[in-house]
């Protein structure tokens, strides 16, 4: 079938027994075949460090990830992990996302005439993932997708049951090579380029890019440690330290002063010979919390300006007239995602769907702008049109599933009550001053 995946978890290939540090294997048994898959999971499975991250460890990553000779990604997508995990970014790059897929889309003969019965081969759970997977190369660089097997769905129209991200850590896009383990140098890959492979691979993102998390993760990481030094501010100065004094020096007392003080509450505490003095210094100033919060605000505006732009359509504004400007620097944003995504599925979904036996010759997807007027655009737009051109009643029939007569011959009311109250009005003017 051509599936890189499963060509990677075929580990030990056609054999049928296998020596292991475990003993020897029989394949063709079950239970043999069971242990094989879990040996397998320990050996292609590896679970990502939590650790805290920092701007060495960031520049480290990153040479490594640059490297010429043997570019190799894994640490820098740990840290990237971390960037993912802030909810801010989370925030911006939902916002973004969710504009672009909010659009309509359609797909269109040559002569730009709309095929309605091609759409469903894209509304679609798959390919609502597979917009996800392409917008998020934008943000960590490169994404590449395997597509799912051909399948009829509910509807009755083919198409693939699911899209899976190949993990980035096994590919190599610098050298498009996919490795079977971590850290695997890419001479020793699979050429996902090369058939069959990609008959069923999307590849999003420029080879060389590492993605918006990049420049991110310089105000993530200071913007994680300061939160948990506030943390620790808080445990020392946001509550009340309990003392407990004795002057005994038997170990049980003081063992059990010691269960009381933890059993008390979460408050710090201390147990001590008497004569001795906890003295904590706190500043003298009234708002040492700003140098946390203020450092936090900062981090977070750089982290919209980077990834949406501007400030304003996440965090609050001052002026409508700003709020505008910043409207439209984030639309142009959104309309660069839907044409990255638009040339993909042109270029790539759209000929491996033909060539996979959906018969979607000759049809370009593309945004289907003018069904996203706001309702009260649509009745604006479409009085205008009535009031200036003769229009096919067809248009409303199919548009609103409603039926349409002929259309009346007077005119608007509108104009009625206008010309009335201009007749009435020149009568008046005409009435003589003086009787």
């Amino acid at each position: 079938m051509g599936k890189i995946l499963d060509y990677i978890n075929s580990v030990f290939g056609p054999k049928t027994t296998v020596h292991t540090k475990y003993g020897v294997l029989n394949l063709a048994r079950q239970q043999d075949r069971t242990k094989a898959r879990r040996l397998i999971a320990e050996l292609m499975q590896t679970t990502d460090a939590l650790t805290r991250r920092d701007i060495a460890s960031w520049r480290q990553a990153w040479q490594l990830a640059i490297n010429a000779e043997e570019p190799n990604r894994r640490f820098l997508l740990d840290i990237y992990r971390d960037v993912d995990a802030d909810a801010h970014v989370s925030g911006c790059i939902g916002q973004r996302k969710g504009f672009v897929k909010a659009k309509s889309f359609k797909l269109t003969q040559p002569n730009g005439t709309a095929d309605k019965e091609a759409v469903k081969y894209f509304d679609t759970i798959w390919f609502k993932q597979l917009m996800d997977y392409i917008l998020d190369a934008r943000y960590w660089g490169h994404s590449l997708i395997q597509l799912g097997d051909v399948v009829t769905l509910p509807n009755g129209v083919l198409g693939f049951d699911g899209v899976e991200l190949i993990n980035r850590k096994h590919v190599i896009p610098e050298h498009h090579v996919v490795v079977r383990c971590q850290g695997d140098s890419w001479r020793t890959g699979i050429d996902y380029h090369e058939e069959p492979w990609n008959d069923y691979l999307i590849e999003a993102g420029d080879p060389h890019d590492l993605g918006l998390y990049l420049k991110a993760a310089l105000h993530t990481i200071p913007k994680k440690n300061d939160l948990a030094f506030w943390d620790t501010f808080a445990e020392m100065f946001g509550m009340p330290m309990r003392v407990a004094k004795t002057i005994s020096r038997d170990e049980n007392d003081i063992r059990k002063i010691e269960r009381m003080m933890d059993t008390m509450g979460a408050e710090g505490y201390a147990v001590l010979p008497e004569g001795t003095e906890v003295d904590i210094k706190e500043s003298s100033r009234t708002d040492s919390y700003n140098v946390y919060d203020k450092r936090v605000d900062r981090a977070n505006s750089e982290l919209s300006k980077l990834l949406i732009g501007q400030t304003m359509t996440i965090d609050d504004g001052s002026s409508l007239s700003q709020s505008q400007t910043h409207l439209s620097v984030f639309e142009n944003l959104v309309e660069q995602d839907a044409d990255n995504l638009r040339d993909i599925v042109n270029n790539q979904l759209l000929p491996k769907m033909i060539m996979h036996g959906f018969p979607l010759q000759g049809l370009i997807f593309d945004w289907d702008e003018s069904t996203d007027y706001t309702p009260e655009q649509q009745v604006a737009y479409e009085t205008m049109i009535l009031n200036n051109f003769e229009v096919d009643q067809q248009y409303f029939i199919d548009k609103y599933n409603m039926p349409v007569g002929e259309r009346r011959t007077q005119g608007l009311v509108g104009n009625d009550e206008s010309d009335s109250s201009s007749k009435s009005s020149n009568s008046k003017s005409t009435k003589p001053f003086f009787d």
